[in-house]
């Protein structure tokens, strides 16, 4: 099919287009506001991160796209969720600036400048202005100007239209990486500036552009001040969220289908306190704790059952935090739940015990997963020992803990994740770092290896711990972890 056979929308939306119309909207507006906006506190921190850029890729040109709206269905755009290495470098977060492009252009006596290239506000004598259901003032609020981006963020402001011969710009003499997957239209004008030099290379240059990709993600690694005060904001946020599920518990139970109004009360708080949630919320009751992913959220909360709840606030910076409680839904636990309980929070321990400078990422999964065995071991659960179990050739416990202990955190929930090997699980542990410790025991309902009275039983316990320069710091501590504190604390909520 051409683009010729393609179906046009028709466009139902009825706006005014007469001369008259055009020439009244225009008109009888306040002035803008003179004062330009006073400098964000991000921009004090990120030319450190382009300066890190500029260092691994001298003389190149480096471009980083926002990305651009997309559609949920129709005409409907999912709310604008900019590119996370854009966001990194660029300063900005929340749901600015879609289509913008960071661009670190090469200076001729070294380093970069960081140019900023937008979409900055339209007149109120242009057609965008009312009639734009995407960009217009009138339908999604004010743009900024260049001037005033220029001031929030301490960069250079550039209008998007100037992208593209930027982008050829002498593009013969000099290397360009973009990050590709960020915004295919980007993409294609890099792809097409390069063509015009008489060495292309399509695979070649692809394999650049994948360098920079690592090299952003593993410059994210190890945290500055300003991106670890931020992981507190968001931890101090999701405390407030698991305060307000324990709360609603009473009511979760008694109006049905209660894993969404769980989901909502977390969601509320997110939405207010923050940008939002930082990933789709898991709400789990009962035997749904024991799928690992259940995004569903759309089954009963009964009494005497466990639920599972994996959430997180995403601040308006968008760093978000990544924690889990499992909650007895009337405060307490019984014998079984709490046997389940403190073998997982015995294994977290230990994991948390080797997050330290000096360890190896993969140290930490290690320690919690070998609780794990041994807890199961003394059950009866293993048909093996507990060294044939942990070896190459067993791993019969992942049975019931399928997945890792640890992941990174920050601008994304799984942060860091284009990191090499070598950095990431195999890497050393930092101070800076940010990283989960978060096993689990998931007992089937219809497991039959284990007791009856297991089976339905999914328990995680999950916390994001700050690597500091003699251990770690517990960023989500303000939420009780032991059985007991948990029981108290609930108390405390459901009175």
């Amino acid at each position: 099919m051409t683009s010729e056979d393609q179906p046009k929308k028709t466009d139902h939306r009825a706006r005014p287009t007469s001369e008259a119309f055009r020439a009244f909207i225009a008109q009888g507006w306040a002035p803008r506001p003179a004062d330009l906006p006073e400098r964000a506190e991000v921009a004090s921190w990120t030319p450190a991160r382009r300066a890190a850029v500029s260092a691994a890729f001298p003389g190149e040109r480096l471009v980083l796209p926002a990305g651009g709206l997309k559609v949920r269905s129709n005409d409907c755009d999912y709310v604008f969720r900019p590119h996370s290495a854009f966001s990194h470098l660029s300063g900005l977060g929340a749901d600015r600036e879609p289509d913008s492009v960071l661009v670190l252009e090469p200076l001729d006596d070294g380093g970069h400048e960081a140019v900023l290239f937008f979409r900055p506000r339209a007149g109120r004598d242009t057609t965008e202005f009312y009639s734009d259901a995407r960009y217009g003032e009138l339908w999604v609020g004010v743009r900024p100007s260049l001037e005033e981006v220029e001031a929030e963020l301490g960069l250079t402001a550039r209008h998007l239209d100037e992208l593209a011969d930027a982008l050829s710009k002498d593009v013969g003499s000099l290397r360009v990486r973009v990050v590709r997957d960020a915004d295919p239209q980007v993409t294609a004008l890099v792809d097409a500036a390069r063509e015009q030099a008489e060495t292309s290379d399509a695979e070649a240059e692809a394999a650049l552009d994948d360098e920079l990709v690592v090299a952003l993600s593993e410059l994210r690694l190890t945290k500055d001040e300003w991106e670890v005060e931020q992981l507190r904001e968001a931890c101090a946020a999701t405390a407030e969220g698991f305060e307000a599920i324990v709360r609603s518990l009473p009511d979760a139970v008694a109006k049905g289908r209660g894993e969404r109004w769980v989901e909502g009360q977390f969601g509320l708080v997110a939405r207010h306190a923050g940008n939002g949630v930082g990933y789709d919320s898991i709400a789990a009751a009962g035997d749904h704790a024991c799928t690992l992913h259940w995004i569903r959220n759309d089954g009963e909360v009964r009494e005497g059952d466990l639920i599972l709840v994996d959430a997180g606030v995403e601040v308006d910076s968008l760093y978000t935090a990544d924690v889990t409680r499992t909650m007895p839904v009337t405060g307490t636990f019984s014998e079984t739940q709490r046997r389940v309980y403190e073998a997982v929070l015995a294994a977290q321990e230990a994991g948390m015990a080797a997050v330290k400078p000096g360890n190896r990422f993969k140290d930490v999964h290690d320690a919690a997963i070998r609780v794990i065995a041994e807890t199961l071991h003394e059950w009866g659960l293993l048909p093996v020992d507990v060294e044939t179990s942990l070896g190459d050739e067993g791993g019969h416990h992942r049975r019931w803990m399928v997945h890792g202990t640890s992941h990174h955190l920050g601008i994304d929930v799984h942060d860091c994740a284009q990191a090499r090997r070598e950095e990431y699980l195999d890497g050393e542990l930092r101070p800076g770092m940010v990283i989960t410790v978060e096993p689990g025991l998931y007992f089937k309902a219809d497991d039959e290896s284990v007791p009856e009275e297991l089976r339905g039983i999914g328990v995680r316990i999950e916390d994001d711990v700050l690597v500091t320069e003699d251990g770690c710091e517990n960023l989500s501590g303000a939420l009780p972890r032991g059985a007991d504190e948990v029981e108290a604390w609930m108390a405390g909520l459901l009175k």
